[in-house]
């Protein structure tokens, strides 16, 4: 049986397999103009991007289950992991606090937003988004063998320097997600094509044997 990847939400990106590896991007990241806010002393400032950090992270995974060989509906629930979030963190005192902003320059560097849409529509830059459900639906297995649950995000983590004329530049740090998803493996079947630091090999190791074929890269 093999692993069986099922995407619940994207906001406008390629949708990537669970055992994607992580993609980092080190020194200075493009920049994106953003709007301050109407109560900020500078407007039209701009964003310049580091250390984009983009990765496949596992969000919650289930205790291995013995399914029988005519399948069943899985029942166990999964443990979350990690829980995550939208925010922007700025320098103490800073006259660009705009999460929202920062966030939509964001999108723009990592390809989840055009830079000509000045209202971009999506979760992205919701800094009140509620994290994924990891109950949210169920899984029926057609066929024998132990089977792990789990569920994971693409998140994306990057620090930022905002100019705006003749004042300060202000740093800061933004996080977000740009999409979620699901999936399931069989503990006796390997993952294909599986790299460390996928969501897949982890749950493999966390709730299969140690000796498992899937918990092997």
């Amino acid at each position: 049986m093999k692993t069986k990847e099922t995407f619940l939400s994207a906001c406008a990106v390629a949708v990537v397999l669970a055992s994607t590896a992580a993609c980092t991007s080190d020194g200075d990241g493009p920049t994106a103009k953003a709007k301050a806010t109407a109560d900020t002393t500078c407007e039209d400032g701009a964003y310049s991007w580091f250390n984009v950090d983009e990765r496949d992270v596992l969000t919650g995974v289930a205790e291995k289950e013995e399914i029988g060989g005519k399948g069943a509906r899985l029942t166990h629930k999964m443990t979350p992991l990690h829980t995550p979030r939208t925010a922007v963190t700025f320098e103490k005192g800073s006259r660009a606090g705009d999460a929202k902003a920062a966030l939509r320059s964001l999108a723009v560097v990592i390809g989840e937003a055009n830079a000509d849409d000045d209202g971009v529509s999506t979760e992205f830059t919701n800094v009140h988004r509620s994290a994924p459900d990891l109950d949210n639906g169920s899984t029926t297995i057609d066929g024998a063998g132990t089977i792990v649950q789990y569920a994971w995000v693409k998140q994306v983590t990057a620090d930022f320097r905002y100019t705006c004329g003749d004042g300060k530049p202000v740093t800061g740090r933004a996080t977000s997600w740009v999409i979620d998803g699901s999936g399931f493996l069989e503990c006796s079947t390997p993952i294909e094509n599986v790299k460390e630091g996928a969501p897949a090999l982890a749950a493999a190791r966390l709730s299969c044997d140690p000796d498992a074929p899937a918990a092997k890269t």
